[in-house]
Parts: structure tokens; C-alpha cells; sequence
């Protein structure tokens, strides 16, 4: 008994009819225009006091109005709007936006005339068949009601027809809750057909999405590199500090350049950081991140911790910002891996511009013992992939001739036009500070994977 009288009236039901009471009022512009093109054809009296026949003609003459008027972009949003809160149907069933397309429009126009329609059928109903069934239920305790009303329908031979009227006028009243659960019903169903979401909405989503994502692997990686590199080479430099300050005679100027190192690099690291905490919170891509290029890479090699031999062969100061800024991660992610992973061997990183490519080579010796792996494999040199397929180029690791070797390759377009021809090799081995052993917390050792 519960669940038919929750169909009829409960907190869905009369949402629904609620939905299309709405409908009825948005038909009403419509159904006037329907009368005044109806009335002088069926010469009618005034418009509340028309016929039927008038009437259902203003009806009829409606809804292909309201079909017309749909095919505006706007109607589907409206539409959704007060299907999703009164359809009792899930939101993500519904699409989002304008119709676009002939195809949505159309199905926009199929809906809005379905609910309009309904809606106006109801809502006729609602307002005129209470008073008349809650009359037809008082028959039985108004003598007056019924001769001044009904009395040719009544006869003195037939009393029993009067209290007939009682449940007669009660069933009135559960016909119309069932007839607007049931367009309720109706609407409920058709709305993810007519106002769901089409295959060009399906792949405007799906385009949103595939943005979305790039825009938070791109940040993933730059807080990868950035953050990992200072992490990194903080931990080395502080580390190597302490052990200097726990041997017999304290080399002062050792702890005070490996602190100006981890100044340089927190520092470095907590600007970038806030530039890409500040993409995140405007929950948007406002361009280009704000990330070093290849002029920052002498701060990038004292950071470092170790002895680095950096070669750099041709004019970097021609490259395109997105390849300079790209090269840099690059060659950060490479040196945080040799502070990980190597031990105190010099550290080997070479930049050379040729012609319309820029070639980026990495190297440290291998250790005797083979390396503990993370769990989840890194993301690092995936990084780096992901990084140089951008650009077009590509980039390749793993141990060669008993090194472990890093090499991308990204195109630079016109920059090798600009660049100056190379007069000689730049190179100089660079220190972030002493060698100091191993990192702490980490097996020396290379592993692709968990780098």
C-alpha cells in the first residue's frame, strides 16, 4: 500500500508535477497565440469563455510554435536546468552547454514540445477537475448541490446514485495523480534520449577531459623535476655538511658554500612551486609556466652536490623558450638521478647544438652493485620521454659501455639558423661543493625503471 501511494504523491511524484505545472505556464504564450488565430475561424466569444473545440484548436496550433522556438541553442540549457532538479533523473545523464548541431537542436525541440505539451494537459487537468470531483463527492450532503447542479442526472427510483457520487468524485481526484505520475513518468524517461548528450558533446567532453589531463601531467612533471631536484640535492649538501662538521678539523667554507647551495636551491624550488600551486588553485591553463631554461644552468650545476663536467657546444641564447625551458628539466632530471644513484665519480653532462637539433647527453659510471628499485617504478625518465616527445624529438636511457647514459634529442626549428657557429668547446668541470660519498636514504646504483 506504501509503494503505490508514494508513486502517486510522494516527494518524486510531486516534483515531477511540479515539473509539468511548469510546462503549462511555459505553453501559455503559445495557447493564447493559438486563440486569437483559432477564435475568428470558429467565430468564439471571448478567449476564457471559448469552446473546447477552441481551445484544443489553440492547443494544437501551439505546439508547433514551441517546436520553432526550441531550436535556439539556449533552450537546452533552460531545459536541463529543470530536468535536473525536478526529473528525479542523474545529472550526468544530461548534457552540458548549448545544442549545436541539427541533431541536438532537433532532439532539444522533441523535448521541449513533449514537456510543454504534457505540461499543459496537466496542468488544464489540475486546475479544473478537483473543484468538479470534489463537487461530484459532496452530491451525497447537499440536497441544493444536487438539484441546482445535477438534478437531471438523479431520479427518485435511483438514491442509490447519489451516494455513488462519493467514491466517483474520490477516483476522479486518484486519476489525475495517476495521470500526472505517469507523464511525469513519461518525461523522466525521454529526458536522457532528448536532452543527453550527443556524439559531438560526447567528443567536446572528451576533448575537455584530454586537456585537463595534459594540463595536470604537465604540472605533475614540473613539480616532479623541480621539487625531486631540490630534494635532492638538499639532502646531499646537508648530508656532506654534517659529515664535515663531524670530522677533526671542520672545513668551514665547505659547510658555508654547501649551505648557499641549499639557499639557492629551496629557493629556486619554492618560486616554481608557487607558480604551479597558483595554475592549480585557478583550476585553469593560463599559458606558460614561468620555469628556468638553459641560462639558469650554472645555479642548476652548483645545486648538484657532486663534481660536474658540463660541455656546452654552440650559442644556447638563440633557443626557442619552449626548448630552452624543456632542455633544462631535462638536464635537471639527469643530474638529480646521478646524485641519487651515483657514488663520487664525476658526473658527465654534454649540450651541443647542431644545425635544427639540440643534443643533450648525460652520463655516470655505473656502481659494483645493482640498485633497489622503487616500488612504483619513477617518473623520471618517463618524464623526460613525455618531455622530448612534445617537441617532436625523442629520448633514450640506459647503461651503455658501463655507464649509465642519458640522450635526448629535440628539434629547435630556425634556432640553428641563429646560432653562432661553434668556436670551440666550453667545458669545465663545475662544483656544487666537495665530493662527500654516497646520498643517504638511498642505494647508489642505476635502475631505468626507478629512476
Amino acid at each position: 500500500m506504501r509503494r503505490p501511494w508514494r508513486a502517486l504523491f510522494g516527494r518524486r511524484a510531486r516534483r515531477r508535477w511540479l515539473h509539468l505545472v511548469l510546462g503549462g505556464a511555459l505553453f501559455m504564450p503559445y495557447w493564447l497565440v493559438g486563440t486569437v488565430v483559432m477564435g475568428p475561424l470558429m467565430d468564439s466569444g471571448p478567449v476564457l469563455a471559448s469552446s473546447l473545440a477552441v481551445q484544443f484548436g489553440a492547443y494544437a496550433v501551439g505546439l508547433p510554435l514551441a517546436a520553432v522556438t526550441a531550436l535556439f541553442p539556449l533552450t537546452r540549457p533552460l531545459s536541463v536546468a529543470a530536468a535536473r532538479a525536478l526529473c528525479g533523473v542523474a545529472p550526468e545523464r544530461f548534457a552540458e552547454g548549448p545544442a549545436r548541431g541539427r541533431e541536438a537542436r532537433t532532439r532539444t525541440a522533441g523535448w521541449f514540445t513533449l514537456h510543454l505539451g504534457a505540461g499543459a494537459l496537466v496542468s488544464g487537468a489540475s486546475l479544473a477537475l478537483p473543484p468538479f470531483a470534489l463537487a461530484v463527492a459532496a452530491l451525497p450532503f447537499s440536497a441544493g448541490l444536487r438539484d441546482a447542479e445535477f438534478g437531471r442526472l438523479w431520479h427518485p427510483d435511483r438514491p442509490w446514485l447519489v451516494w455513488a457520487a462519493l467514491p466517483l468524485g474520490l477516483l476522479m481526484l486518484l486519476g489525475l495523480a495517476a495521470a500526472a505520475a505517469a507523464a511525469g513518468a513519461l518525461l523522466a524517461s525521454a529526458a536522457p534520449r532528448l536532452l543527453g548528450p550527443s556524439p559531438a558533446d560526447r567528443l567536446a567532453a572528451a576533448e575537455r577531459r584530454a586537456a585537463d589531463l595534459a594540463v595536470r601531467n604537465r604540472l605533475a612533471r614540473e613539480l616532479h623535476d623541480s621539487v625531486g631536484h631540490a630534494l635532492s640535492a638538499v639532502t646531499l649538501q646537508a648530508g656532506a655538511a654534517r659529515r664535515v662538521l663531524d670530522a677533526g678539523t671542520p672545513d668551514l667554507d665547505f659547510v658555508r658554500e654547501a649551505l648557499t647551495a641549499i639557499e639557492e636551491a629551496t629557493r629556486r624550488s619554492v618560486g616554481e612551486l608557487d607558480a604551479v600551486l597558483g595554475l592549480l588553485r585557478s583550476g585553469e591553463d593560463s599559458g606558460e609556466l614561468a620555469a628556468p631554461g638553459l641560462d639558469a644552468l650554472d645555479a642548476l650545476v652548483r645545486g648538484a652536490g657532486r663534481r660536474v663536467e658540463l660541455t656546452v657546444r654552440g650559442d644556447l641564447a638563440g633557443l626557442p623558450e619552449a626548448v630552452s625551458r624543456e632542455a633544462y628539466r631535462i638536464v635537471q632530471e639527469g643530474l638529480t638521478n646521478a646524485v641519487r644513484y651515483a657514488r663520487q665519480e664525476t658526473v658527465t653532462a654534454r649540450i651541443a647544438l647542431s644545425g635544427d637539433e639540440l643534443e643533450i647527453t648525460m652520463e655516470n659510471p655505473l656502481p659494483g652493485t645493482a640498485p633497489v628499485a622503487r616500488p612504483d617504478g619513477g617518473h623520471g625518465l618517463r618524464g623526460v620521454t613525455e618531455r622530448a616527445r612534445l617537441l617532436g624529438g625523442t629520448a633514450e636511457a640506459g647503461p651503455v659501455d658501463g655507464l649509465w647514459r642519458l640522450t635526448a634529442r629535440l628539434p629547435v626549428g630556425r634556432a640553428g639558423d641563429r646560432s653562432a657557429p661553434p668556436a670551440g668547446d666550453r667545458s669545465a668541470p663545475r662544483a656544487g661543493g666537495r665530493s662527500a660519498g654516497p646520498a643517504q636514504g638511498r642505494p647508489a646504483g642505476p635502475a631505468g625503471g626507478a629512476r
